[in-house]
């Protein structure tokens, strides 16, 4: 029987302007296409979600258990201006999210 994989490591929130932005690691239970991959925005004084983004695709092969195929995010990092967060992953890609528009590109 193969073993299942364990959850990923928790991933430390970071705050810019009373906002809150986490890794979403168990998309598909909140019915998303991937686990791994999302930021979410979470409004730090009331709480609220804000958005999520799907900061990079997960590409599953059908021939393989999907479990084993996630890439979950392992950090999380305010750039210093402030305006941009840098998002690496477990494949050791690293992307930077712009804050206002919600643009993704490889950093």
């Amino acid at each position: 029987m193969a073993k299942k994989r364990s959850g990923p490591e928790p991933v430390e929130p970071v705050r810019v302007g009373g906002i809150r932005y986490e890794a979403v690691p168990w998309g598909k239970a909140r019915g998303l296409s991937q686990n791994g991959g999302y930021l979410a925005a979470i409004d730090d004084r009331t709480g609220d979600e804000l958005w999520v983004l799907k900061v990079y695709d997960v590409t599953y092969d059908g021939d393989m258990e999907a479990d084993k195929q996630d890439i979950f995010v392992t950090s999380l990092a305010v750039e210093p201006a402030g305006r941009h967060l840098t998002v690496e992953n477990e494949a050791g890609d690293r992307f930077s999210v712009d804050l206002k528009s919600q643009k993704v590109t490889p950093a």
